[in-house]
């Protein structure tokens, strides 16, 4: 085990340093700022079409392009088919060309039925001064590897050939790795062979050619890490004449330790689940965006410029909901108290923004918030950004029984035992260590070591035959196991998620039917530590109330422009008012400058504030929020 452990670390090693080593060219600083933009999922989910799109970019464009918005992506399965029995997780509907490569769905975008693709679509948004993008799935389509289609050189303009032979997509694709919440749309590709190099390439270069600035690249990160694809990627857009940022998603169990070799390759990475319009969703975000701050990862170096951690997009205005076969249809769902603290602490954490609703419903209290001119100025304007943590509070009233009320339609399955658990992170996490095995068919989780109680126990099953019907019976296989609930019809442990799963649950696996995919496959190591043979991410178990207490209802966050001044924001994450107080001798300390004589304004009120008296102190309504600018 040990041998096997330093082989893989020294792959890893030569898979950063080829990855970071890149050509020497200088390359264009696209990223200095966070990306701003918007995207067609939160309202439409995957069945916009071209009209709705370019009203909205026309709207954009009028509205928006002068506050710095400049992306306006279409999101996931533009290729697919509306029809019935199509959807989401449906097969056999998807455009694609003679090489594999997904098409623009004739029906829903006309324009590119001439052979063009999105090229007349990026041309008009061009024209009107802004950028295009589009959302890929990672990999390679399964009615690609199930037709097996050649592969484009894109040298030759003619078939790949290596070794003497044509390579196809059946070649490439790696069929035990299908992607863990589409499995039957997309696979990941080898990139350790010279045609699935080639594969990769000739899909990029197209999208170069159609004219998008800005890829949303998916299923390749989080719970779905694929390091090799990643560089591979980052690799051929630096090939590239046109600059294109990249985006990586999901974020689900993202940490700033998996992060760490992944932000030179990026521009902006996802690091929580799909944040909706639930208030269970926002609140995570300020513990993420803690940790990433903590660890220097906001405007780390990155592919064109900086890399930035994204908390996820907007979902204000006029939306759909999510996976569904409906476009916009509804209202979000938060109060706009809580839509104000979204938009504070995206700025505060320089999080891209990108906004969900749909542009031809957008009012203008929703327009006036999300370009807000100090919130914007702090989202590109500012250093030195941080959770600010020497604050008291208290309540101030009882408990609203409304605040905090979660959307209804997504059911989450949790791993629950006791009040613990079980979740999914790096490896050198201390809360993935512990695990053993009890018995001859049992891994166990042991906490509350006191009492030397064992509190999670699953089920270790041999693996199932593979999609092929084979056994896998190598010495390295017969180490690896599926997990199944003891007692329960729930299936085995899923190291993945669903698409669906929003920020407020996506860091616990779920059960799910027992298949063959890697997704569904664990080891158990000398240490202690569960590793899932999909991601290389650990099982974690952690206190499900972590988190909850009193110490965190409240927070702050602080940044200092670029003239010198200071912001502060203070929110309230409680279901009832607090008195949140902000220290000016504490501030101090952390701004390094006397503040006593400096003017102090509320932005949202304009209220002058006085710093004389040796602190902000005010009442903060339940998941609302005050902004403060500090001019000295």
């Amino acid at each position: 085990m040990a041998g096997m452990l330093c082989v893989a670390l020294l792959l890893t090693s030569l898979i950063w340093t080829a990855g970071s080593a890149g050509d020497g060219r200088r390359q264009q600083q696209l990223t200095a700022v966070p990306p701003r933009g918007w995207n067609s999922y939160d309202s439409f989910s995957w069945i916009i079409d071209e009209a709705a799109f370019l009203d909205n970019a026309r709207i954009m464009a009028n509205r928006l392009l002068p506050h710095g918005y400049q992306y306006a992506v279409i999101d996931f399965l533009w290729y697919r088919r509306i029809a019935a029995g199509s959807g989401v997780g449906a097969y056999g509907f998807d455009s694609m060309d003679q090489w594999g490569r997904p098409y623009p769905d004739p029906q829903r975008f006309p324009s590119g039925r001439g052979g063009g693709g999105f090229r007349p679509i990026a041309d008009k948004v061009h024209a009107m001064g802004f950028k295009f993008g589009i959302h890929l799935m990672n990999g390679i389509s399964t009615q690609a590897v199930n037709a097996n289609t050649p592969i484009l050189d894109v040298r030759t303009g003619k078939a790949y050939v290596e070794n003497g032979r044509q390579w196809r997509a059946r070649d490439i694709g790696l069929t035990h790795r299908t992607c863990a919440w589409m499995p039957k749309g997309f696979m990941s590709v080898n990139t350790d062979l010279g045609a699935g190099r080639a594969f990769l390439r000739s899909l990029y270069r197209q999208y170069v050619d159609w004219g998008v600035d800005f890829i949303k690249l998916d299923c390749i990160f989080g719970t779905d890490y694929s390091p090799k694809e990643i560089v591979a990627v980052s690799e051929i857009l630096k090939e590239l004449e046109r600059p294109v940022v990249l985006s990586i998603s999901p974020g689900t169990a993202v940490t700033p330790a998996l992060a760490e070799n992944i932000t030179q390759h990026v521009d902006m990475y996802r690091v929580t689940g799909d944040d909706w319009d639930s208030w269970k969703d926002v609140r995570p975000h300020f513990d993420v965006a803690r940790s990433f701050a903590a660890a220097n990862k906001i405007g780390a170096p990155g592919l064109r410029g900086r890399s930035w951690p994204d908390l996820d997009m907007l979902p204000f205005g006029w939306l759909t909901d999510a996976g569904a076969n409906q476009g916009p249809h509804r209202t979000t769902s938060l109060t706009f108290d809580e839509q104000t603290t979204q938009m504070v602490l995206w700025s505060m954490a320089k999080s891209p923004l990108m906004y969900g609703g749909d542009l031809r419903h957008l009012d203008d209290r929703t327009f006036n918030l999300i370009t807000h001119p100090t919130l914007l100025k702090i989202n590109h304007h500012t250093r030195n950004n941080m959770e600010f943590g020497y604050i008291h509070s208290e309540r101030a009233s009882k408990p609203d029984e409304q605040s905090g009320r979660s959307k209804s339609g997504y059911p989450v399955d949790v791993t629950n035992n006791g009040g613990m658990v079980v979740g999914l992170g790096t490896c050198s996490d201390k809360s993935a260590s512990g695990w053993h095995s009890s018995s001859e068919d049992r891994i166990c989780r042991s906490h509350g070591i006191q009492n030397g109680n064992t509190s999670f126990c699953i089920s270790k099953a041999k693996l199932l035959p593979t999609s092929d019907g084979v056994t896998l019976s190598s010495e390295e296989d017969q180490a690896k196991f599926h997990l199944a609930g003891i007692d329960t019809d729930d299936g085995c442990l899923d190291a993945s998620v669903s698409p669906w799963r929003t920020s407020s649950a996506s860091q616990t696996p779920m059960f799910s039917a027992c298949e063959w995919h890697a997704k569904q496959v664990w080891e158990l190591t000398e240490n202690g530590q569960l590793v899932s043979s999909y991601s290389g991410l650990c099982a974690t178990m952690r206190s499900s109330k972590e988190g909850e207490n009193e110490t965190t209802a409240a927070r702050a966050w602080t940044a200092i422009g670029d003239k010198g001044e200071i912001y502060v924001a203070i929110v309230n994450l409680d279901s009832a008012s607090r008195k949140i107080t902000v220290s000016v001798r504490d501030l101090e300390k952390v701004v390094g400058r006397k503040l006593a004589r400096c003017t102090c304004t509320e932005v949202w009120s304009r209220n002058r504030w006085s710093l004389m008296k040796g602190g902000i102190s005010a009442v903060v309504a339940s998941h609302g929020s005050m902004l403060f600018e500090i001019q000295c």
